[in-house]
C-alpha cells in the first residue's frame, strides 16, 4: 500500500475512533472501552500510518497519540485538566502498547496477526454496560490529645474550616468547609458542606463519645474541573463517585488521648475499577485528614 493511500485510510480510521469516543463520552461510558480499548487502537492506527523506524519510536508514537487525544478532549470541552492528567498514566502506556504491537507485526508481514491481537481486546462495551460498581472502603485515623467526651461535639458538627492550602484542593478537588446537624441521636440529619455542595448524612448510630455512623443520601460533584473554558461539566462529575456510608469511631487511650478513626464507604462507575480506586482512595483519605486535623485543633485548644 503506497503512502498516500495509507494516510487516507489512517485518517478515516482516526475519524471513526474520534467519533466513537465522543459518542461514548456523551453517553457516559467511562469504562474499559474508553480507557483501555480506545488507547490501544489509537496507538495501533498511529503506528500503522506513520510507520516508526524503531521500537522506541513506536512506543513514543503511542504516547504522543494519547497526549494529542487528551488535549483534544480538553479543547472540545469533553473533560477537564484534572481528570485528563489522572487518566494519562493509564491511557499513554496502553497507546504505546498498541503502537508497538503493530510495529512488531508489520515489517515481517504479520500485520494481520497484529491487528487480530487488537481486535481480541476485551469486549469493553458489554462489560461497561453490565458490571455493577464495587463498594470501596477508606479508613483514616489520628490520635488526639483530648478525651472522647471533649472530642464528640466536634465529630457531630464543627465550625468552618480555614481555606485549604493544599494544592490539590486549590486546583479544584472538593473539600469540606463545615458541618451542621438537625436533631440529635439516631434519626438526626448531619450536613457536611463541601466546596461543591452539601453531603446529606442521616444518622443511623449515635453512641455518644464512641461511635457516629451515618448513611449518605446526597453527594455533590467531586471537583470543579480545570479548563480553558469558564465551566466544564463532564458526565463523570455526577453519579460516578458516590459516597454510601461513613462513620467516626472514638477509642480512648492512655494519658487522656483518643484514637479517632474516620471511615467512608463509596463506589464509582469508572473502569478499570482498580486503577481509578487508587485516585479516589487518595482523594477521600485527604478529605478525612482535613476533617480530623480540624477536629484535633478544636479539641486540643479547648
Amino acid at each position: 500500500m503506497n503512502t498516500g493511500v495509507r494516510l487516507l485510510v489512517g485518517l478515516l480510521l482516526f475519524a471513526i475512533l474520534i467519533a466513537a469516543g465522543i459518542a461514548i463520552i456523551h453517553a457516559g461510558g467511562y469504562g474499559l472501552t474508553l480507557f483501555v480499548t480506545f488507547p490501544v487502537l489509537l496507538g495501533g492506527v498511529a503506528s500503522w500510518v506513520f510507520r516508526p523506524a524503531t521500537h522506541f519510536r513506536a512506543l513514543m508514537l503511542g504516547v504522543l497519540a494519547a497526549a494529542v487525544a487528551s488535549v483534544g478532549l480538553l479543547l472540545l470541552r469533553l473533560d477537564g485538566l484534572i481528570c485528563i492528567v489522572m487518566a494519562l498514566p493509564l491511557t499513554a502506556p496502553l497507546a504505546a502498547l498498541g503502537s508497538w504491537l503493530v510495529y512488531q507485526a508489520e515489517p515481517s508481514g504479520r500485520i494481520r496477526r497484529g491487528l487480530g491481537i487488537l481486535l481480541m481486546l476485551p469486549p469493553g462495551m458489554l462489560w461497561d454496560a453490565a458490571a455493577p460498581p464495587p463498594v470501596f472502603e477508606v479508613h483514616t485515623s489520628l490520635v488526639i490529645n483530648a478525651p472522647p467526651e471533649k472530642i464528640w461535639k466536634y465529630v457531630v458538627s464543627f465550625p468552618p474550616l480555614p481555606e485549604p492550602h493544599e494544592w490539590y484542593f486549590r486546583a479544584g478537588l472538593a473539600y469540606p468547609t463545615l458541618t451542621r446537624i438537625e436533631g440529635s441521636g439516631a434519626g438526626a440529619t448531619r450536613y457536611c458542606e463541601f466546596s461543591t455542595g452539601p453531603v446529606v448524612e442521616p444518622i443511623e448510630v449515635w453512641d455518644e463519645a464512641r461511635l457516629l455512623r451515618f448513611r449518605v443520601t446526597e453527594s455533590p460533584a467531586p471537583m470543579h474541573e480545570l479548563s480553558p473554558y469558564a465551566q466544564v461539566e463532564p458526565k463523570h462529575l455526577h453519579g460516578y463517585l458516590v459516597s454510601k456510608e461513613g462513620q467516626f469511631l472514638l477509642t480512648p487511650l492512655d494519658h487522656g488521648r483518643t484514637l479517632v478513626e474516620g471511615t467512608s464507604w463509596y463506589q464509582h462507575g469508572l473502569w478499570p475499577a482498580g486503577y481509578w480506586r487508587v485516585w479516589s482512595d487518595a482523594i477521600i483519605h485527604r478529605i478525612h485528614l482535613r476533617v480530623l486535623h480540624h477536629i484535633k485543633t478544636l479539641a486540643e485548644k479547648q
